[in-house]
């Protein structure tokens, strides 16, 4: 693992693994620790890059909020290939990670190899919709920084969006609480600010510029990501979707025997001439500018 500094602010990256290079977002409350179970599958097949976004694990923090807007995330996440050496990669992101995967490989077309989504979304298609949301993140950040991350944590676990959750082993759902409480009420509030789901633009009308083959990951039961699954899949001219049963928003914890299989499944089809690496990943992981 290694702390990798680009334009300014420390992110916690963690490489593993050989093959064509796989980076690995995770969502909302997230940081490397989503991966660390699916790592010795991935890493059998691909190079795998974590990295902890900002204000998320052990990556800075910034007091400034402007610093968490996606674009300046983007040219975080590029900064980092740069510095390991990696010229395409494949994405993987997870829920706020796959709104990220998906700004990156509109902003540099050139870099992204493929794309696999899970539960990932476009951003919401109208300003009345996004206004809205915005409203909505702004109060939630206000209580982050308010009541700080315990609280938080605890209301969060309680959305409908992860009633699926409930039944995963006591043992699981207690290692995702305690990774959700690594992190600090300034990076998941500035966060919302930047890179929440209100914030975000509309990527719907371009959708039908991504030429890069991508796998949409939805869980049968959730609703709504199947909704806006169907539809991307419909807008994307090379994307598949699959909709896994008996899982919720995350697939990977949920059923994560189908999710590795679905992802190295798509590695061994999609990524196979991904690298165009100058120097190989692997030897430059533990370094920390």
């Amino acid at each position: 693992m290694a702390r990798v500094t680009v334009n300014g602010i420390g992110l916690h990256v963690e490489v593993a693994g050989a093959g064509p290079p796989l980076l690995l977002l995770h969502g909302f409350t997230g940081s490397t620790a989503t991966w660390a179970s699916h790592l010795p599958a991935l890493s059998s097949r691909a190079t795998t890059i974590a990295v902890d976004l900002i204000g998320h694990g052990a990556s800075d923090a910034p007091a400034d909020p402007a610093r968490y807007a996606l674009r300046h995330c983007i040219a975080d996440l590029l900064a980092v290939l740069d510095r390991l050496g990696v010229g395409r990669t494949g994405v993987l992101g997870y829920s706020m990670g796959a709104r990220v995967a998906l700004h990156l490989a509109l902003a540099a077309p050139d870099r992204v190899a493929g794309l696999v989504l899970e539960s990932g979304s476009p951003g919401l298609a109208g300003e009345s919709e996004r206004s809205a949301r915005r409203e909505s993140d702004e109060e939630v950040a206000a209580t982050i920084e308010r009541d700080g991350v315990r609280a938080f944590v605890a209301r969060w676990e309680q959305l409908p969006l992860f009633a699926s959750q409930n039944t995963l082993p006591a043992e699981v759902r207690s290692a995702l609480r305690r990774q959700r409480l690594r992190n600090n009420a300034q990076g998941l509030a500035h966060s919302l600010h930047g890179m929440g789901t209100g914030a975000q633009a509309s990527l719907w009308p371009s959708l039908g510029e991504l030429d890069a083959p991508a796998l949409l990951i939805v869980g049968a039961l959730d609703e709504k990501f199947c909704r806006v699954g169907r539809a991307m899949a419909a807008a994307m001219p090379r994307a598949r979707l699959a909709v896994v049963p008996g899982a919720g928003h995350a697939v990977h914890l949920e059923q994560t025997d189908e999710f590795i299989r679905l992802v190295l499944g798509f590695v061994a089809e999609q990524l196979p001439d991904a690298c165009e690496c100058g120097v190989p990943v692997q030897s430059q992981a533990h370094e920390s500018p």
